[in-house]
């Protein structure tokens, strides 16, 4: 029997403290939310026991028996600030805790601003930087390339002179005139790898010729036959061709060839007769080859829209 009264009285004491210590924190803030009251009743020496039965008397109210110590603690602690928070002094890993915990606030910004740098690095580098790297070895493939295809001597001297256009605008880091070069080695690759035949465009409704008035004589005239490339296999191919009235180059499926008028009324007359053009091929263009082998007069000029 006095076994389990010690071990009941063991057990309360154990769980005494913390329920002490939660009741006397409670009377702290109590003593807190009446702020003028307890300036005036601690200040006033012989007042501190007016206060007890007033707070006392605020819990007994709740039904809540708080006993003499626990109201003794409590205007205690009061005095000492025991429970109150004092922030950390200033100090460097404060401000580093600070930045840390308002990491919601500012870092999706810095999130955004970063991905915004890596999207921005990585399109300059795709678009800019790695294709200017990889010029000067581009440039030498092509025209290695170009090299191997040509046959004529005319073909061989122009895809040099684009090298050496090519690689003094990369010594001079004119990356611009060094893209141009490359560009223009491509299109005479490209010229010299078709093969086709050349005739005048013989479909119903489609224009097969025109002339023009040019700026500088207009007492004179400048004839062209409407053309297109046929590859062994009956396709239209795409060529490039340069429009001599601005001196671009433009890959197109039509385009003007130049002819005296004497080749461009002997068309005329022969799609006149039923419609059709009966002698519609002009020439025929060769693997390696620059320029078609022409069956008729022309200056080879061209002229892209009309």
């Amino acid at each position: 029997m006095n076994t389990e009264a010690t071990s009941a009285t063991a057990g309360a004491s154990a769980k005494q403290p913390l329920d002490e210590i939660m009741l006397a924190m409670d009377v702290v803030d109590t003593l807190r939310r009446r702020e003028r009251l307890v300036k005036r009743e601690i200040e006033v020496e012989g007042r501190e026991q007016d206060l007890k039965e007033r707070l006392r008397k605020i819990y007994q109210a709740q039904g809540i028996e708080v006993s003499d110590r626990i109201l003794a603690e409590g205007v205690a602690a009061l005095r000492e600030d025991r429970f109150v928070y004092k922030p950390p002094a200033e100090s460097f890993h404060v401000k580093l805790a600070r930045i840390y915990v308002s990491r919601n606030r500012w870092g999706k910004w810095l999130l955004g601003g970063i991905g915004a740098l890596v999207i921005a690095w990585t399109v300059n580098y795709f678009v800019f930087v790695a294709p200017s790297k990889a010029l000067p070895e581009e440039i030498a493939t092509v025209h290695a390339e170009v090299t191997e295809i040509a046959i004529s001597d005319r073909a061989r001297e122009r895809a040099e002179q684009l090298l050496n256009a090519g690689q003094t605008a990369l010594d001079n880091e004119n990356r611009d005139a060094a893209r141009q070069a490359l560009r223009l080695l491509e299109d005479l690759r490209t010229r010299l790898e078709q093969e086709y035949t050349l005739r005048i465009v013989n479909r119903p409704r489609e224009q097969s010729g025109v002339w023009r008035v040019p700026d500088t004589n207009t007492r004179a005239r400048n004839y062209y036959l409407i053309v297109e490339a046929i590859d062994p296999s009956g396709k239209v191919l795409t060529v490039p061709v340069t429009n001599e009235e601005t001196g671009e180059i433009e890959r197109v499926t039509q385009w003007g060839l130049r002819v005296d008028e004497a080749a461009f009324q002997r068309v005329a007359r022969d799609k006149q007769n039923n419609g059709i053009i009966e002698e519609d091929r002009v020439g025929h263009k060769k693997r390696g080859y620059l320029r078609p082998d022409y069956k008729i007069h022309t200056t080879g000029g061209a002229i892209t829209q009309w």
